[in-house]
């Protein structure tokens, strides 16, 4: 899975994942005000489902759309853009960086380790 999301796109998946399906109503009632078109919305998971991301069953006369991709697997897969992009493929330079701007304090960082030191633990 190498498919990217624009900004819309994701917003509306983000909400399918929330809601674990729902009709293009029910999406954009979760969506903030002020609430796109109906016809967008339709459009935008219309393009979710090219991309794979969706999919959909009939009920009634409409449909009720589900997302096909994992959250944590379009997650990891962005962080790794990310820190592929970024950060020349190192979560070391990553951690590092984010500690220098002084967005990770201690506790949090002593609490990252010991979640890696806990998953190495179960290799």
């Amino acid at each position: 899975m190498e498919k990217q999301l624009t900004k819309a796109e994701e917003q509306f998946m983000q909400v399918l994942w929330e809601i674990e399906q729902g009709s293009v109503q029910d999406i954009i009632n979760k969506l903030p005000e002020p609430k796109p078109a109906y016809n967008t919305v339709s459009t935008i998971i219309r393009i979710l489902e090219t991309k794979e991301f969706v999919a959909h069953k009939a009920k009634g006369r409409g449909y009720i759309y589900f997302p096909i991709i994992k959250k944590a697997d379009y997650s990891n897969q962005s962080l790794q853009k990310l820190v592929d992009g970024y950060f020349d493929g190192s979560f070391k330079s990553l951690v590092s960086f984010f500690v220098k701007k002084n967005d990770v304090d201690l506790n949090e960082l002593e609490t990252i380790l010991k979640s890696i030191n806990e998953k190495n633990a179960e290799k």
